[in-house]
């Protein structure tokens, strides 16, 4: 793969292959790119290991993504998220087709970072 999905101009293994492969995301944003990389590569082990404890749900339900094609990731805005925050919001836009019919998932995201890991919290639409 050239480019990496979540449009950081990098290659893949250059941006968050590294992540899926254990590194720890820096900054809430770099998770959260890396979470869109994961939906694209249906890498749901991944999605599962980035949700945070008290909101992941099943790992059963994230090992069976469904076929969604994803187009694109705009990062609209974020909110703290540094190296060295503990928290942090990243609003963005996804574009997706779903069945040949164009959507977009435009979501608010909190993030928590504990023992020197970001994670996943949950969204709002």
């Amino acid at each position: 793969m050239d480019s990496c999905p979540c449009g950081s101009g990098k290659t893949y293994n250059q941006c968050c292959r590294q992540y899926h492969d254990g590194k720890a995301a820096p900054t809430a944003e770099t998770l959260m790119r890396s979470r869109y990389s994961a939906y694209v590569l249906r890498n749901g082990a991944y999605l599962h290991r980035s949700w945070h404890g008290s909101t992941r749900p099943n790992k059963k339900g994230l090992m069976q993504l469904p076929p969604t094609e994803w187009l694109g990731l705009e990062i609209v805005r974020t909110e703290q998220g540094g190296e060295q925050d503990t928290a942090g919001i990243v609003e963005f836009i996804a574009r997706y087709q779903d069945g040949g019919q164009p959507g977009q998932l435009h979501e608010t995201s909190r993030f928590v970072k504990e023992g020197g890991r970001w994670y996943y919290v949950a969204g709002e639409y």
